[in-house]
């Protein structure tokens, strides 16, 4: 069913208020390695400026509720990251956008806990208080030192935002709060993995290379000397790939 001509509620990238935004065009794309999505080129109701969004279907049609993509939008976190911690993010993200900056110090909170449960940091099924899943994490080696503190401030961010204290989340802590779980669920899920594969993939290297033998490599090489016989050269050796320079 075609979404040209319907309307979606959403914050204006362009002059930042709320607005009915109209659908002009659109175009669906999608494949194995990610679910079906519908870019959609809409037009704000109050300043009439053009923008793109992006609207997903995970099993039950278009969402409806429509992504703004561009411009000045962040970027997509990575599908290495689990759909249901993206879509916290996510949810977060729309608090900012609507500057609900406590209810983002929240969200990002969720997020945390979701993050610490999805890595295992609970016992027998239930749900640890979060400073005991993250001192978890760290004992088992999952995220490091300034990780680990990192993580604790997002955790207190978010306890300020939960209880009434007569002090709300200002902007700057919610956009800073924001980048910190980013940077944490891209290095639990993005970098962590990829270091993986790449420490597989040189080692598989190293292990064929010993396997079939280096041609040339400390081998003797045979030369004729001046008197008609032969001695010994041997082959100088390339720098090693270990060493430190």
């Amino acid at each position: 069913m075609s979404r040209v001509g319907i309307t979606h509620p959403v914050i204006c990238p362009h002059c930042e208020k709320p607005t009915l935004a109209t659908v002009r065009s659109e175009a669906a794309g999608g494949g194995e390695m990610e679910p079906p999505y519908l870019l959609e080129l809409a037009t704000c109701g109050t300043c009439h400026d053009p923008f793109l969004m992006i609207e997903e279907d995970w099993g039950g049609g278009w969402d409806g509720e429509p992504l703004v993509v561009w411009p000045k939008q962040q970027r997509t976190l990575s599908t290495n990251v689990p759909e249901a911690l993206r879509r916290e993010h996510e949810e977060a993200r729309r608090c900012f956008s609507s500057k609900a900056y406590t209810a983002t110090a929240v969200m990002v909170r969720r997020t945390l806990e979701g993050v610490c449960l999805d890595q295992g940091m609970s016992t027998g099924g239930r749900s640890k208080p979060l400073f005991k899943m993250l001192e978890q994490m760290k004992d088992e080696g999952k995220i490091d030192g300034q990780l680990f503190e990192w993580a604790q401030e997002l955790r207190v961010l978010g306890n300020q935002g939960a209880h009434f204290t007569f002090t709300s989340v200002s902007r700057e802590d919610a956009a800073d709060g924001l980048a910190l779980a980013e940077a944490l669920l891209d290095y639990l899920y993005v970098f962590s993995a990829q270091f993986t594969a790449f420490k597989a993939r040189r080692a598989s290297k190293a292990a064929e290379s010993s396997a079939h033998g280096t041609p040339g490599k400390d081998r003797a090489t045979s030369v004729p000397d001046q008197a008609g016989t032969h001695g010994e050269q041997k082959t100088p050796r390339a720098p090693s790939a270990d060493l430190d320079f």
